[in-house]
């Protein structure tokens, strides 16, 4: 049995040298206890319904069932996945969060943003590397096909978004960005609870279940074609 208020943490990957790694960095930290390894996402499937771990560390790319397909059969299984990619404009990413990740991270990351992003996913925080973001962002803008829809919930269409006031718009915009919500506040010129505040309602309006799912939504409906975040002040709604 772990210690209470410990992270139960499986990794899955099809390079067993990084396996191995991120055991060792992970085995090393705080309140977070590595329970299993899977070479492919088939195997990640049955480890993690076999040991209910609290998060899945998700090769996105892997032989076989890759992790986008082993994130889709973990869905509603309380399982929390953060997904892992080496490259920055690894469009499957999104397929990811369409099947319910709780965010993406560079495999190339820091330790401490590792360490904390486990934490954070743990916690029911939805996790989205900046760089990736950034770099896929670029990407799909110009891309002809849209982003396509969340898998969990409705579709969210163009009521909904437009039932964002205009400050809902800029904190989804810049959460979309990657930006956590500590960030968000500063160039808003917020409070953090306050922001926090922004994102539950922004969630609630766009029937998304988390913070990944409206990020995602507002790649599909355009909002990030806008130009770049420039602060109006602390007057704006």
């Amino acid at each position: 049995m772990s210690a209470p208020g410990t992270v139960r943490v499986l990794i899955a990957d099809d390079d067993p040298l990084l396996r191995a790694g991120l055991a060792v960095v992970l085995g090393t930290a705080d309140r977070i206890e590595v329970v299993g390894r899977a070479e492919d996402g088939l195997r990640a499937v049955e480890l993690a319904r076999a040991l209910r771990p609290d998060v899945v560390l998700m090769d996105v790319r892997m032989p076989g069932c890759d992790g986008v397909e082993a994130t889709r059969r973990l869905a509603g299984s309380g399982v929390r996945v953060l997904v892992l990619t080496t490259f920055h404009h690894d469009a499957s990413v999104w397929g990811a969060l369409r099947a319910g990740a709780a965010g993406f991270l560079l495999k190339r990351a820091s330790p401490e943003r590792l360490i904390d992003a486990v934490h954070a996913v743990a916690a029911g925080e939805a996790v989205l590397d900046p760089a990736v973001t950034r770099d896929l962002l670029g990407h799909l803008l110009a891309a002809p096909a849209p982003v396509p829809a969340p898998a969990h919930g409705p579709p969210v269409g163009p009521g909904p978004l437009a039932a964002l006031t205009v400050r809902e718009r800029e904190v989804l915009r810049l959460a979309a960005e990657g930006h956590p919500n500590e960030e968000i506040a500063a160039l808003l010129h917020l409070a953090e609870s306050t922001v926090k505040t922004h994102v539950k309602r922004i969630l609630g309006k766009l029937g998304a279940r988390d913070r990944s799912q409206a990020v995602a939504a507002a790649y599909r409906h355009g909002l990030m074609g806008a130009q770049p975040y420039r602060s109006g002040g602390p007057g704006v709604p």
